[in-house]
Formats: C-alpha cells, structure tokens, sequence
C-alpha cells in the first residue's frame, strides 16, 4: 500500500471511530452557550444609592 493511501485510510478510520461535539449541537451545552452570550449582551444595570 502506498503511503498517501495508507494515510487516508487511517484519517477515514480514525473519523468513522470519533465523536466530537460542536458547539452548535443540540443539547444542555447549547442551552449553557446561548445563555452565556445573552447574558454577556444584556445591557448591565447599575443601582445608585439615593
């Protein structure tokens, strides 16, 4: 086998064998995500003694 063939081979295996998740998933971790960047957006209230 050739070495370029073995190569793809092995990243063609080693992607059917792996699962990442992606931010963009659905799921717990999205909810968390979403939650983070609104929260980040919010305009932040300030409280002023009288």
């Amino acid at each position: 086998m050739k070495p370029k063939a073995r190569f793809v081979k092995s990243v063609t295996e080693t992607t059917r064998k792996t699962e990442i998740e992606m931010p963009w998933t659905r799921g717990a971790r999205r909810a968390a995500m979403i939650a983070r960047r609104n929260e980040a957006q919010a305009p932040k209230r300030v409280l002023r003694s009288a």
